[in-house]
């Protein structure tokens, strides 16, 4: 808490008054100034800089009501109505989205950040103002709608270039802290720690797209709200279901497509792929990403003849009929069907035999994917789940 003349508009220090009011109620009881005490939440002050901000709102006016009520003449500077900036007196005042402030409206805010006084309709006031002003924008090729005044971007103290999360483990911790859950959603829906880092790595993906536009970016918001519809996916099955408790799938994934599409902004090239193409593409490659830190790595050229690990698990392919997975399987169903894959079971107990049980069954769908991926099976989306097959199989099928 800080103490405030009581009844202040500009939050006067009761030891520093720098209004008439505050002056003048000093001057006249003394020790027995009224006092308020102003909490560090109400310490700031936040302005979206949109087209209709006006000078009167963030420095001030004449109030012509006040003047009219207190039979004041206008040449009296108790008819001043101070703005947000006066009010902020001893706060943070931040302006967000400061090349959207119009030129004239920028101007105004010259003498208080350098010199320290406002003018309002002819009062020149020595305002010795305390307020630690922050401004945000976007990087100026980004935005299109407007610039800074170099004058006034001469007069901010430091330019601070913010960047986007350099690892998954920082991006997970920004995704957690701000997706807005339901406690029911997090106490009903298990969510694997691979899903969370394939969630994350989809963004990463899309910030070195040749689909997607650099200067546009990729923000944060779009692994929240991924994270968000994510498990609002896995929530409708669970209910569909008529169940208690899931876990997070990788055909869930198909639910975040809309926000994929919803915030990147594609080049020509995407334009021309569609743009749920790319979704589907951007997490495809974020599954070829991650899958060599799970398993042996699988190499764009291999020998014909040469042994791999996961020749048991194509033959199991070639020689079945294929392998479906349903959007809305139970819980039960989808472990079942995922169990009948023998050679399945025994590629994650030989290369991740400590993996966590409640996230195993992510992990082997993570592995038929990650092989699709690779062309080593085939994938066809259907009007209620995906199939498996082996390539070969497919190809011949479709002939």
């Amino acid at each position: 808490y800080i103490p405030v003349v009581a009844g202040s508009e500009i939050n006067d220090d009761p030891l520093k008054p720098i209004s008439r009011y505050s002056r003048e109620l000093i001057a006249e009881k003394g020790e027995d100034t009224p006092i308020s005490w102003l909490h560090r939440e109400d310490r700031f002050y936040e302005k979206l800089a949109t087209p209709d901000v006006t000078v009167a709102d963030l420095i001030g006016d004449v109030d012509p009501i006040k003047a009219a009520n207190l039979k004041l003449s206008y040449a009296d500077d108790r008819v001043i109505h101070f703005g947000m900036i006066p009010r902020a007196n001893r706060c943070i005042f931040v302006i967000n989205e400061l090349p959207d402030l119009q030129a004239r409206i920028q101007v105004s805010l010259f003498n208080i950040l350098q010199e320290g006084d406002i003018q309002i309709r002819g009062f020149k006031l020595r305002l010795p103002l305390d307020v630690q002003f922050v401004f945000t924008a976007n990087p100026e090729d980004y935005t299109n709608r407007g610039s800074i005044v170099t004058p006034l971007k001469d007069r901010i103290g430091s330019q601070i270039l913010t960047h986007y999360p350099e690892d998954i483990a920082i991006a997970r911790r920004i995704t957690e802290q701000e997706a807005q859950l339901d406690d029911k959603q997090t106490a009903a829906i298990h969510v694997p720690t691979l899903a969370k880092d394939l969630l994350e790595q989809i963004s990463f993906e899309a910030r070195n797209s040749e689909y997607v536009d650099i200067k546009s970016g990729v923000s944060a918001r779009t692994s929240i709200t991924a994270y968000e519809n994510l498990l609002s996916t896995a929530e409708r099955r669970l209910l569909n279901a008529g169940e208690e408790r899931t876990a997070v799938r990788l055909t869930d994934f198909m639910g975040v497509i809309p926000s994929i599409t919803g915030k990147i902004e594609l080049v020509y090239e995407g334009e021309q792929e569609g743009a749920d193409t790319v979704a589907v593409h951007l997490i495809e490659e974020a599954i070829k990403s991650l899958f060599p830190q799970y398993f042996p790595e699988i190499k764009k050229l291999e020998h014909k003849d040469a042994a791999s690990p996961y020749d048991d698990l194509i033959d199991w392919f070639f020689n079945g009929d294929g392998f479906e997975l349903m959007d809305e399987a139970s819980e039960e169903e989808y472990q079942e069907h995922l169990k009948e894959i023998r050679p399945l079971q025994l590629l994650l107990s030989k290369y991740q035999p400590d993996f966590p049980e409640a996230d195993q069954y992510f992990l082997m769908e993570f592995l038929l994917w990650g092989l699709v991926v690779y062309k080593k099976l085939s994938k066809h989306r259907f009007t209620s789940g995906y199939q498996f097959k082996d390539l070969y199989g497919s190809y011949i099928s479709g002939l």
